[in-house]
Parts: C-alpha cells; sequence; structure tokens
C-alpha cells in the first residue's frame, strides 16, 4: 500500500496539511510563559530551522526549557541518558534518526543546543509499526467532532494534491489523528509547572481545531505556532505524483 509510506514520509505542501493558523513571527524573549508550545514549521523551510535554534537557545538560557519533543523521531526515543558533551553521532543513535525522511543538518542545530544544555530531546511520532495498526482503528474517528473529522480529511485530502482513492482516505486520516495523539500524550508526560515543553512539528499538526491541542489535557496552557511559510520555488504536486507512479 504505496499511499502509507505517502503520508508516512514527511509531506512538505503545507508542513504535513492543513488549513494554516494566522503566521507569525515568533520572538522568544518576549513569549508568555506556557506550558507547552508548539512550533508548526514548513519541512523545507530554511529560515524555520533557524527559529527553532533560537526559541530551544532562549527558554534554556532562561532555565525554562523542560524538553525539546520531535515530530522528528518516534515515540519511546531520547537522548535523556546523554551527556550533554555527545556528539551528534551518539544523538542520532539514541533518537533512530531517520535520515532519509528528516535531513539531520536541519534539525541538528536545535536539537544539539538542547543536548549541550542538558535539556532532553524525546521523540513524540507514532511508531511506524503502529500506523498501520491505526488505520483499522475507527474508535479514532471518534476524537474528533464529525466537523473536525471532515476538515482533517479533508486536509490529508489536499496535502495529497487529490491523488488518493476516497476509499483510503478514511485510514489515511486516523494515522495523522493517531500521530496527532502520540505527539499530545508525549508532551503531557514531559510538562512541569514553571517550564515548558516545545514540540517541533508540521504546521497541520499545531492546529487548534483538529491537532494536538485537541489530544493535550485543558490543564496545561497551549501556545500553538505556526511559522511564516517561506517560497521554495518547488512544485511539490508535480513531486509527490511522480512519487506516486507505479514502480516498473
Amino acid at each position: 500500500m504505496r499511499f502509507l509510506a505517502a503520508i508516512a514520509v514527511p509531506l512538505l505542501l503545507a508542513g504535513c496539511s492543513g488549513v494554516p493558523l494566522a503566521p507569525e513571527t515568533p520572538e522568544p524573549a518576549k513569549a508568555t510563559e506556557v506550558d507547552v508550545l508548539l512550533l508548526g514549521e514548513q519541512h523545507d523551510a530554511q529560515s524555520h530551522a533557524r527559529t527553532h535554534e533560537r526559541w530551544v537557545t532562549t527558554l534554556a538560557a532562561q532555565g525554562r526549557l523542560e524538553a525539546l519533543a520531535l515530530e522528528m523521531a518516534e515515540q519511546g526515543t531520547s537522548t535523556g541518558s546523554l551527556q550533554p558533551t555527545a556528539s551528534e553521532q551518539q544523538v542520532q543513535l539514541a533518537l533512530r534518526w531517520n535520515v532519509v525522511s528528516w535531513p539531520w543538518p536541519r534539525y541538528a542545530p536545535a536539537v544539539m543546543a538542547a543536548v549541550r544544555a542538558g535539556v532532553p530531546v524525546v521523540g513524540a511520532n507514532l511508531p511506524m509499526d503502529r500506523q498501520r495498526q491505526a488505520m483499522r482503528d475507527d474508535l479514532l474517528d471518534q476524537r474528533l467532532t464529525p466537523a473536525a473529522l471532515a476538515a482533517q480529511r479533508q486536509a490529508v485530502r489536499d496535502g495529497h494534491c487529490d491523488t488518493v482513492p476516497a476509499q483510503q482516505i478514511p485510514p489515511m486520516t486516523r494515522i495523522q489523528i493517531a500521530r496527532d495523539v502520540s505527539m499530545a500524550q508525549t508532551v503531557a508526560s514531559l510538562a512541569r509547572p514553571g517550564k515548558t515543553v516545545v514540540l517541533v512539528a508540521g504546521s497541520g499538526h499545531v492546529r487548534p481545531d483538529v491537532g494536538v491541542p485537541l489530544h493535550l489535557p485543558p490543564t496545561l496552557t497551549v501556545r500553538p505556532v505556526e511559522l511564516p511559510k517561506e517560497e521554495t520555488g518547488r512544485d511539490y504536486c508535480a513531486e509527490l505524483r511522480k512519487q506516486m507512479e507505479p514502480r516498473k
């Protein structure tokens, strides 16, 4: 089933698809103290990588950064056992980093800034071996209101440039919901009073109407931020159609 690979590999269209929030240029030094900061990125926007590092560095210097959670690594992985002097190779091994899906040089500055500050970096994404199970779990549909479920299904459809057969949209949407739940569970488990957990994920995952915020405990103060979109000159739909062509 090639459509599973299409959603498991990070899409660049809208940072894992979705209707954008109001874009903003965040300034860490002026941030209101929150339990959870959700940074929604465009996966190939170079300026966003610099923003991640700026947030991590600033919050760590203030003593407020509790953990850096990532869509880019699977739930259950962590640098918590490493020393601040750990090498990049040791960090990649601890996070079981997939360099095919997520170019390490893009995320290394923020990840290593957290490690050097003695702050754990943790994987938050749904492990691949649980994604096929999620496809068949219709209870995931009930985690969203009917309107939100319809919006999420449309986001998946749009994010795949209408290349996916209609019958495959519901199971693919369940994977997206399950990934949001996984990230929310990870972030909630890390939250501590007076500290901030930062999650870096595609912009579609930080949407308050359908994404991670829906699955977080109401006791947590949460700030979702979509980083401003960056023009890359790429035709993402053409690239996706090429990727989904039958192999000869």
